[in-house]
């Protein structure tokens, strides 16, 4: 099999920030309960979640970690031709002190309220470890998908140097991308994260990840390709980047 469904898969996963978390119910055994949670990746690339302790799906997960996270891609009019991706995972707490802090800080900047309610009532993050995923391209196109997770080569201080200097300094070259790439003008767009294929820019509460051209390995690599998108006259599509 080709990478392409790897590729599809995982970029679905950063262009999407909420899906359906599938936990098995403990108030009515053999049950599964479904809710809606906003989610970012996390450094190993995986979903990162920010829940309440009093929540059922907490309850949930603390007695079974089992789970799945179902993600589909917004605003589709036939949800049967358009790609979605079940994470089948074990939901993990983060407890460690560093942990958290680096968890909350990219979280953060994907949904900036949550510093509220993070901070002034009990929430917790949890990581979902992937442990297989069932990726559907539409009909026929099916595939049970290992390794579809990708690390974040910039996580950490390096993206968070990388975004504030964008946000500080280029609000004309950010203007610029959402012009390109098609998006709603309704408020002024913000970066919030960087990888290694693409960048991630929050309008309002909706967030929106564009793809680099190619992909982008080291700090100088994003520079250059953040600036060659700066003077392009429209963003490369899917069929460019793999021509």
């Amino acid at each position: 099999m080709s990478d392409k469904p790897l590729r599809q898969a995982r970029e679905l996963l950063l262009k999407e920030y909420r899906g359906v978390l599938s936990t098995h119910s403990k108030s009515m055994p053999g049950f599964p309960f479904g809710s809606v949670v906003p989610y970012c990746l996390d450094a190993q690339g995986n979903p990162l979640i920010l829940i309440s302790r009093i929540a059922q799906h907490t309850h949930n997960l603390q007695r079974d970690p089992k789970c799945s996270l179902l993600v589909g891609e917004r605003e589709a009019e036939d949800v049967q031709a358009v790609g979605r991706l079940t994470v089948l995972a074990e939901a993990r707490p983060l407890s460690d002190p560093q942990a958290v802090e680096a968890a909350a800080q990219r979280y953060y900047r994907f949904f900036p309220d949550s510093q509220n309610y993070h901070s002034a009532h009990d929430f917790d993050f949890w990581v979902l470890e992937p442990v297989r995923h069932r990726y559907i391209g539409g009909f026929g196109a099916i595939h049970w998908l290992d390794d579809v997770t990708l690390a974040n080569p910039f996580a950490g201080k390096a993206e968070a140097s990388m975004v504030e200097h964008m946000n500080a300094d280029h609000a004309k070259a950010i203007a610029h991308y959402v012009e390109l790439a098609g998006l709603p003008a309704k408020a002024a767009a913000q970066m919030a994260g960087v990888d290694s294929e693409g960048l991630h820019l929050r309008i309002g509460q909706a967030l929106y990840w564009l793809a680099f051209e190619k992909p982008c390995n080291t700090p100088v690599q994003v520079r250059e390709a953040l600036v060659s998108l700066a003077h392009a006259d429209r963003w490369p599509t899917i069929e460019q980047i793999e021509a």
